[in-house]
């Protein structure tokens, strides 16, 4: 099966929509965020984290680009450049840390030591 016959109408044209958008805009950090979430919701998980890359090469300080970047690496298994991201996202201010603890694309992430490590370094809980 096709992505095309897995969404429905609606959602596969809110996709396309954003994915000519985003080739009429492609440095605009606004449509390259919500596609990368659109990619995400839709389960194409790939999409979404070079999208999400792309945005924090432009953006490095960008705190939420970051912790964006620490979600799509963990639903990839990648722990390890997971948690990497989220640490930059604390640095440079990211402070929701009750939705970093309950945000279910963390959740891959959350279950290992790597994640543990973070929360002691930064004291959040």
């Amino acid at each position: 099966m096709s992505d095309g016959d897995s969404l429905s109408k609606d959602s596969l044209f809110e996709l396309e929509f954003m994915e000519s958008l985003y080739q009429k805009l492609p440095k605009d950090k606004k449509v390259m965020t919500l596609l990368a979430e659109l990619y995400t919701a839709y389960g194409k998980i790939d999409e979404g984290l070079s999208l999400d890359k792309k945005i924090v090469r432009m953006n490095p300080n960008d705190a939420v680009a970051n912790y964006n970047l620490a979600c799509s690496y963990s639903l990839k298994f990648h722990f390890k450049e997971s948690v990497a991201a989220l640490r930059n996202a604390v640095l440079l201010g990211y402070k929701d840390f009750k939705w970093m603890l309950d945000d279910p694309d963390l959740e891959p992430v959350r279950n290992s030591s790597f994640f543990n490590e973070l929360i002691e370094e930064f004291g959040i809980a």
